[in-house]
């Protein structure tokens, strides 16, 4: 197993599916303080950010993934949060990989939503429990593009998908109120029969070429010097100092 990169997983990709690419650390969606706690824990060459929390608990910081920068990490992000951070930290350093990360750099006001899905605790494998609206969008155009729908359709069910809460988005749950506020039966049956084998995931294809991609690469810390000056602030410090007291009192079992 490779200990020089950790990645942070969940709905996307089970791990075991993971390790078929890339055999390396891996650990749970990634949250606020988590990429300092891999650092401070495994001393990485590289950080791979792909499934995170968001509302449930606080998101990973831009800050603690520029702290980890300037202390000579690599960090990769695609598919999820993954891609988000990437498409916002690019221009500092962070490197992102695949369709949705290039999709959130050239529209920066895009909705995170859009690759959220709700997941399982990581205790039980933070599985996907539904799918998100990157995944229907694009998985909707391929219907069209190969016959099984027609425009109208498509753009009535991107516009249902869009109104559900990311919580309660999914593939069934769109086709009953597609039921509900669509016409073209028919259309709405062979689309149906046709998610069986056609539906596909996106956010799945970008986690597994950029693993790919990893497995045959010697990460080597950056020579170049990077092109900002990491401000310790007085929130970023708070964050960590509370995120550490939590820790200890969970060590201890208090």
């Amino acid at each position: 197993m490779r200990d020089d990169i950790v990645v942070f997983l969940g709905p996307t990709l089970s791990e075991p599916q993971a390790r078929t690419y890339l055999d390396a650390v891996y650990l749970p969606p990634v949250g606020c303080a988590d990429v300092v706690r891999a650092v401070a824990k495994y001393a990485p060459a590289a950080i791979v950010l792909i499934d995170g929390v968001l509302g449930q608990l606080p998101a990973v910081r831009h800050q603690e993934i520029l702290w980890a920068m300037v202390r000579g990490v690599r960090i990769y992000g695609a598919s999820s949060i993954g891609a988000l951070r990437a498409a916002e930290l690019a221009p500092l350093g962070m490197i992102g990989h695949g369709l949705i990360y290039r999709w959130y750099r050239r529209h920066p006001f895009a909705d995170d939503a859009d690759v959220t899905v709700p997941m399982a605790p990581p205790a039980i494998g933070s599985r996907a429990l539904g799918d998100a609206l990157v995944d229907i969008r694009l998985t909707l155009k391929k219907a069209e593009r190969i016959g099984i729908i027609q425009r109208r359709l498509r753009c009535e069910l991107e516009s249902l998908a869009r109104a559900l809460h990311f919580s309660e988005r999914s593939f069934p749950k769109l086709m009953a109120a597609a039921e509900n506020n669509c016409g073209a039966a028919d259309e709405i049956e062979a689309l149906k029969a046709w998610l069986k084998t056609g539906a596909a995931s996106r956010k799945r294809i970008d986690a597994v070429n950029l693993l790919t991609h990893l497995a045959n690469q010697k990460i080597n810390r950056p020579n170049e010097r990077l092109h900002f000056e990491f401000e310790l602030t007085e929130s970023f410090a708070n964050d960590m100092e509370y995120y550490n007291m939590i820790d200890s009192l969970l060590s201890k079992g208090t």
